[in-house]
């Protein structure tokens, strides 16, 4: 191409782009502007495209792209006014005032009789002058704040309300600013070593305020305060200062980790240093507090958690798990100490209820986070190492010490318990100490029985060895924690065969009689809550069979006990509430066997699993009706609001098969989310195993589908419903999530316009689009119905106006279906895109030749509603174009609009809009009014 062919695509390419801009078409006009620099070789007009291109970003609000090609423009020609005041427009709507009001005053003195100029200088004045204000008065306020609380004479009542004010202004980021500048951080290091508890408060709030999405200004706060004071605090025995420290170390962690993960770190936009030193430092003192005698309870809690939550990768597709493998090299023995430790012995760190629990959750974590059987590997050596190491020993403790740190293994990553349980005369100690005088010694034993039978590898070896000995312990001991234990010993082994009704452990009845001390125990609340626990989990083996269902259902003391439970401080009993919970109301899978497979397993003598048959849809549905009445729904949303390590995944899904078995009945739904069933069921909808996430958003679809979703997700909770239902639009998920999915999607998309640009934006249209081709007729209905909705966005109607695809083709050929439910929305959505955009309707004749008689046969169904759309469509056809009217008025369509104006009242609408059609067709002179013999107008 010669210079001069360049230079003339290059003019037209800059004049097309000048006559986009004007008709509005701003990415039209990029995009010519953008083509224009690439052959562009003159600085000249290069100055002049980057001006242009920045004029469209300015109007598209990208204020960041329009400062740049103002910049570049002026790289190329100082003195160019136009885009040296369009970086000033930029400067100003991205807060950067200051270099704003020196670009606006260079271009008043350039140009001093330009009014928009003057303009804009007197208005950036004003604006500085407003921030400078504000920031005064913000320093004002922290001042007084600092001399208030670092006044030794001052009221207490006065320095709380001054500490919870600092507090206020750190949520703000001129205040967090301010309070940081002004040496805040000293001040709040010596309100951490305050010992009333409300100014202890107020300083670990207000550094969340700091810390909160500010990488730079958190890695300061770390290096001065130090990770040693912020452990101290966070162990403290004070449960709510333990738990704001945590919260604390939570936002910073959080601030830290995303800061690695961007170039620019920081709101100030300073360059920083990887926080890589100031993690490992705040994981290294995480680990020390672990076996630390001199930490709380509640603060090892804290420890472990967090652990829990920033450890482990968050994503299997980053092959990095160095931070997991630099964990378990500094710090799996000291996990192991605390999960060795048995609270009853004089030695060792103190616990909670839910020490153990966390432990076990943080070693699975940690092991199924390993990449390859060396690291595994390495990981088993560690945990035999340990537990070798104290069960060698010649004293006792040591040896439940080792037995207890088994138990929490076989909770956890139990492919290393089953491997420490087989180790050299494990397994004799156990079965001896059962037999211990000593109620500590028996119940270390006992739980270690326990959580054994619960593998498959020594379930066998238990059944024949263990029985016995359970049932002797349950019988003889006078001890009501080692009964209990002894008895969900005894109900694991008993329900071996699952939900099998062929493969009773025991003889019958014996099932039902276990099950009636569990529910006696659990009911007992003289009993400890950890007592108490364990009957739950008995329940979680024994509701495997549908007799106990039927019993435990119709207990409503024994279920609100249960529900009590599950609201309580103790967290290790979520799962076995939520296992219990699943039993009851079958939301478990089960898979239908093949009748030719089931023929031929007849045949050749094989075991054929059974249903029990209370296990029927008509029992269960009357046991989900009790759990409801006994007030289910507000425990399941209790649990899924805990904080802690005990709410694993597992866990989650659990409560979400019981939500999706809560709705699946219409009537029920309405109870469901009067007691806040939906809130919680949009975190489980995004965390958790992909059934349990499938799970949850399945009953979010059910309860959108029949309840008004701005009652049921009032506010802005509404918009976090649509990322899991689009979620279920897709090939892994079954038929029916698919069709419910589309069906809520359409209830949302009728709501409001912010609503569709949500399901948008979430790139829903294009799924909605591959449903529409399904071989289903349901779900093509469906799908067409969501894009009838969607379809009043613009953008959706841009898809429909763009040439070269077949969209448009299939709405028109719907119109013609046999389906009615199909029919109807496409014709609902024609009609629609008609009335919108009038182009669609002299492009309707291009799709199908059949176009003319399909409108026909709509004109002609007996649903009225079918009708009323098609005479809708034909209406907006005959405004849009007169060509299209006589073709229309050339048919038959004439006779049967005629034959429609005349209506009875019934179908007023109808015959109005017939009678619009045959006016506008006089109106164009295709026809001809007349009048009858007696005066009437034909």
């Amino acid at each position: 191409m010669s210079v001069d062919e360049i230079q003339k695509d290059h003019a037209a390419l800059r004049e097309e782009g000048n006559r986009l801009f004007k008709a509005g078409d701003m990415q039209g006009a990029i995009s010519c502007y953008t083509k224009a620099l690439k052959i562009s070789d003159s600085g000249t007009e290069t100055g002049i495209l980057h001006r242009n291109r920045s004029a469209c970003y300015l109007k598209m609000e990208d204020y960041k792209k329009a400062e740049a090609d103002a910049s570049k423009a002026l790289d190329n020609d100082p003195g160019d006014v136009k885009a040296r005041f369009r970086r000033a427009q930029a400067f100003q709507k991205l807060g950067r005032l200051d270099q704003a009001f020196m670009d606006a005053q260079r271009c008043a003195q350039l140009e001093p009789k330009t009014k928009t100029f003057q303009d804009l200088l007197r208005l950036l004045g004003a604006q500085i002058q407003q921030k400078s204000l504000q920031l005064n008065s913000t320093d004002a306020r922290v001042e007084q704040m600092f001399s208030l609380l670092l006044d030794a004479s001052a009221k207490e009542s006065d320095k709380q309300k001054a500490a919870q004010n600092l507090v206020v202004l750190s949520r703000e980021d001129a205040g967090a600013e301010q309070i940081f500048r002004n040496d805040g951080v000293k001040l709040l290091q010596k309100l951490l070593g305050s010992k009333q508890e409300e100014l202890l408060l107020s300083a670990l709030r207000t550094l969340v305020g700091l810390c909160t999405g500010h990488q730079s200004r958190t890695m300061a706060i770390v290096n001065e305060l130090g990770m040693e004071q912020l452990c101290a605090v966070m162990g403290c025995e004070t449960s709510t200062v333990s738990l704001a420290a945590c919260h604390l170390l939570q936002v910073m962690f959080e601030a830290l980790t995303e800061g690695m993960n961007r170039e620019i770190r920081g709101k100030d936009e300073a360059i920083l240093p990887e926080p890589s030193k100031e993690l490992r430092s705040m994981l290294r003192h995480l680990l020390e507090m672990i076996p630390s005698s001199s930490v709380s309870g509640p603060g090892r809690d804290s420890a472990i958690n967090l652990l829990v939550k920033q450890v482990p990768r968050k994503s299997r597709k980053n092959p990095d798990n160095s931070v997991t493998l630099w964990v378990i090299d500094q710090g799996l023995k000291k996990i192991l100490v605390v999960a060795g430790t048995v609270p009853e012995l004089s030695e060792g760190p103190p616990l909670t209820e839910n020490s153990h629990m966390s432990c076990s959750v943080l070693l699975s974590k940690l092991y199924d986070d390993l990449n390859s059987d060396k690291e595994r590997d390495n990981f088993n050596k560690l945990s035999e190492e340990y537990v070798q190491q104290q069960f060698s020993r010649h004293d006792l403790e040591s040896k439940l010490r080792a037995i207890q740190t088994v138990s929490v293994l076989l909770q956890g990553p139990s492919d290393v318990g089953n491997r420490t349980l087989e180790l050299s005369g494990m397994m004799d100690a156990v079965i001896a100490l059962c037999a211990s005088k000593d109620i500590t010694h028996q119940q270390v034993a006992v739980e270690a029985l326990i959580h054994a039978a619960g593998k498959a590898k020594r379930a066998s070896f238990l059944t024949a060895n263990g029985v016995a000995l359970l049932k002797d312990l349950f019988k003889t001991s006078e001890n009501d924690r080692i009964r209990v234990r002894a008895l969900v010993g005894l109900c694991k082994l008993g329900s071996a065969g699952g939900t099998d009704f062929s493969m009773k452990q025991f003889a019958e009845g014996s099932t039902l009689k276990l099950a009636k001390q569990c529910r006696k125990w659990l009911c007992n609340e003289s009993l400890s809550a950890s007592s108490r626990r364990w009957a739950v989990e008995g329940l979680a083996y024994l509701t495997f069979d549908a007799d106990v269902k039927e019993d435990l259902v119709q207990d409503k003391n024994a279920l609100q006990a249960m529900f009590e439970l599950a609201k309580s401080e103790d967290k290790t009993v979520l799962y076995s509430v939520g296992s219990t919970l699943v039993n009851c109301s079958n939301s478990y899978d089960v898979e239908k066997p093949d009748p030719q497979m089931v023929q031929l397993a007849e045949y050749a003598k094989q075991h054929i699993p059974k249903e029990h048959p209370k296990d029927a849809p008509p029992f269960v549905e009357k046991r989900l009706l009790k759990l409801l009445q006994a007030g289910v729904v507000s425990a399941l949303v209790c649990m899924v609001k805990q904080e802690s390590p005990a709410l694993t995944e597992s866990c989650r899904e659990c409560i979400a098969r019981v939500f999706l078995a809560l709705v699946e009945q219409q009537e029920e739904r309405g109870t469901v989310v009067a007691h806040g069933g939906g809130k919680a069921l949009i975190p489980l909808a995004s965390e958790g195993t992909d059934v349990g996430k499938q799970k949850a958003a399945q009953a979010l679809a059910k309860l959108v589908i029949t309840t008004n979703p701005e009652i049921g997700f009032p506010g802005e909770r509404i918009y976090e419903v649509v990322r899991p239902l689009i979620s279920l639009l897709s090939l892994e998920c079954t038929g029916l999530q698919n069709f419910e999915a589309l069906m809520a999607l359409t209830n949302l998309g009728g709501i409001s316009e912010r609503l569709r640009q949500k399901i948008i934006k979430e790139k829903a249209v294009p799924k909605i689009e591959g449903y529409m081709f399904d071989d289903h007729d349901l779900l093509r209905a469906a799908a067409t119905e969501c894009m009838c909705n969607l379809i009043l966005s613009s953008e959706v109607q841009e898809l429909f106006l763009a040439k070269e695809n077949d969209r448009l083709k299939l709405l028109v050929l719907y119109c013609g279906e046999e389906d009615e439910r199909l029919r109807r929305a496409a014709a609902g959505a024609l009609a629609m895109l008609a009335a919108q955009q009038p182009e669609i309707c002299t492009r309707i004749p291009e799709t199908t030749s059949q176009w003319l008689t399909i409108l026909q046969a709509l004109l002609l169904v007996t649903t009225v509603d079918l009708r009323h759309r098609g005479v809708a469509i034909v209406l907006h056809l005959m405004q849009a174009d007169k060509s299209l009217a006589e073709k229309l008025m050339e048919s038959e369509t004439l006779e049967i609009l005629s034959v429609m104006a005349k209506g009875g009242q019934e179908q007023e609408a109808i015959s109005t809009l017939a009678q619009s059609c045959l006016d506008m067709a006089i109106e164009y002179g295709i026809i001809k009014k007349t009048e009858g013999e007696n005066g009437e107008t034909a």
